[in-house]
């Protein structure tokens, strides 16, 4: 076959109406798969950060700890010597004070857990959105290929399939 001929050939499945459709349906695919694609990596991200913020809470919770701890033996050990009471009495009050901020910074840090909680099963949708998705746009190319529209049916379920499961995250709460 010459050049020209194949030219020729290339040329015509240009024009044909179902290449063109299943291209413009890909094209849509792709599109939908890119936006999926970042909200998935923004949800991986705000996981990781909440994770790292829960952290520091916690590490912030157990210097607290320390602190409380140290001034219960401070407390302990002047009561046990006899020692000044009033410098006994501040120390107790340093143990209520460490103790209401550690509950504090315990709710918070459970709060932050939740959170990198929510955003990692949101990430998990939206990759699962993203493999059906992909999977649709190689399904979409191997019916150009085969110019079968039984391929293109199931490239568009795929997408569809793959579009419903990324916008379950709207659903998690």
């Amino acid at each position: 076959m010459s050049v020209d001929d194949e030219l020729q050939e290339h040329s015509e499945h240009a024009k044909d109406p179902f290449d063109r459709r299943v291209a413009a349906t890909m094209a849509v695919v792709a599109a939908l798969l890119a936006v999926v694609s970042v909200f998935g990596q923004l949800m991986v991200t705000e996981e990781l950060v909440s994770v790292q913020k829960a952290s520091d809470q916690w590490a912030y919770y157990q210097a607290k700890s320390t602190r409380r701890y140290e001034s219960e033996i401070a407390r302990d050990v002047l009561k046990m010597r006899g020692g000044d009471e009033q410098l006994a009495t501040h120390y107790d009050g340093n143990i209520e004070k460490y103790a209401k901020e550690g509950e504090a910074i315990q709710d918070k840090a459970r709060d932050l857990e939740h959170e990198s909680e929510r955003a990692g099963k949101k990430a998990l949708r939206l990759h699962l959105g993203e493999i059906f998705l992909e999977i649709a746009i190689v399904f979409s190319s191997l019916a150009i290929l085969t110019k079968r529209s039984l391929i293109w049916y199931i490239a568009m379920g795929a997408a569809a399939t793959g579009s419903a499961v990324a916008l379950t995250v709207l659903m998690v709460h």
